[in-house]
């Protein structure tokens, strides 16, 4: 059993997300609302993936993603964003993010994840 953590403030996205994941067997999900949700979940849940919205109220990813580093070092996490220039996959490094990916491009979310499982990275830009 995969467990993965979603965390992004648009139900639509969190459910598409979701979907496509539960897809493979053996996946299962649970959901935070925002980046603080997904730093409190994370200690509650010990996800095996976490996938992070980028702009969510309350904590940023980048943010969400530097604090749940410091707790879960190994988590493998991937930045799942609408806009990806350079410069931010540049910070998403830094903040601990092992991969990027265009949250309206759902090959290149599944090619993330499974890059992110084989401990690769994965990092698309625009």
């Amino acid at each position: 059993m995969t467990r993965f953590l979603i965390a992004d403030d648009s139900v639509p996205v969190r459910s598409g997300l979701r979907k496509l994941i539960e897809e493979h067997p053996g996946w299962v999900c649970a959901e935070a609302v925002n980046g603080l949700d997904a730093v409190s979940k994370t200690k509650q849940l010990a996800p095996d993936i976490l996938i992070l919205d980028l702009f969510m109220p309350e904590m940023d990813g980048l943010q969400a993603a530097r604090a749940i580093t410091k707790l879960v070092p190994d988590l493998p996490i991937l930045l799942c964003t609408t806009d990806l220039p350079p410069a931010l996959v540049s910070v998403a490094r830094r903040c601990g993010i092992q991969g990027t990916v265009s949250k309206f491009d759902s090959h290149q979310i599944e090619t993330g994840i499974e890059a992110l499982l084989r401990h690769e990275t994965f990092f698309c830009a625009n």
